[in-house]
């Protein structure tokens, strides 16, 4: 295969500089798409993996001159809910409308037929997503996370490392799904629901929260 040329890459920005920001950018090489220009964030990092600091996101309206659009990418991870990203994406949508969040997918992972992915979602090394499944806005699905058929994440949900969502189950917005949790087949979770690593949720969960072990209970 003829790798494609520098100058046919569309240049892409991350939004933040931290750990979860390294391996954004390096999902970005693979997808050999992208030529990632920098990074912004509110503390200079120095460069991370050879990507140069920008400096905040408000540096950014200095490019709006050299293109009608940029690709950014939100390289900010949580431990938590997602409503943290959202209130950033939101900001960055309205401050600076010049950019576009396109949905990023790892070479290394598995989307199979059907599936549908929303702008400024990230789907991550070794993650499995199957038919017909769905999702939403600014999602993570986390290496090595397994997301079944027909299974709907709502916007700016995170699948941890090593989660499985079973076939036909929906997670409400903003949610987060620990590293290693299990929710079996057919299983609703309402919005804002952080569940804990390797918790097993067989029922379904109707109020926000947070839920842990197995079966997940609701502590707080």
């Amino acid at each position: 295969m003829v790798e494609q040329s520098q100058s046919r890459r569309e240049q892409i920005v991350v939004i933040g500089g931290g750990g979860h920001a390294k391996v954004v950018i390096a999902i970005l090489r693979k997808t050999n798409a992208y030529d990632v220009i920098g990074y912004t964030d509110h503390k200079d990092h120095g460069a991370v993996l050879g990507i140069p600091f920008l400096g905040s996101d408000k540096d950014l309206n200095s490019r709006a001159s050299e293109a009608k659009q940029l690709a950014a990418v939100l390289g900010v991870g949580q431990v938590g809910l997602g409503e943290t990203r959202y209130k950033i994406w939101n900001a960055l949508r309205s401050e600076l409308p010049f950019l576009r969040f396109p949905r990023i997918v790892s070479p290394d992972a598995i989307v199979n037929e059907e599936v549908a992915i929303a702008d400024g979602a990230v789907i991550f090394d070794g993650a499995i997503v199957n038919s017909g499944a769905q999702i939403g806005c600014g999602a993570i699905v986390n290496t090595h996370s397994t997301i079944e058929h027909d299974v709907i994440l709502g916007d700016w949900v995170h699948v941890a490392p090593g989660a499985t969502i079973s076939g036909g189950a929906s997670i409400g917005q903003f949610s987060m799904i620990g590293a290693g949790a299990t929710v079996i087949e057919g299983i609703n979770i309402a919005s804002a629901c952080m569940i804990g690593a390797g918790a097993v949720v067989v029922n379904d969960l109707k109020e926000s929260g947070v839920y842990v072990g197995c079966p997940a209970r609701r502590i707080k």
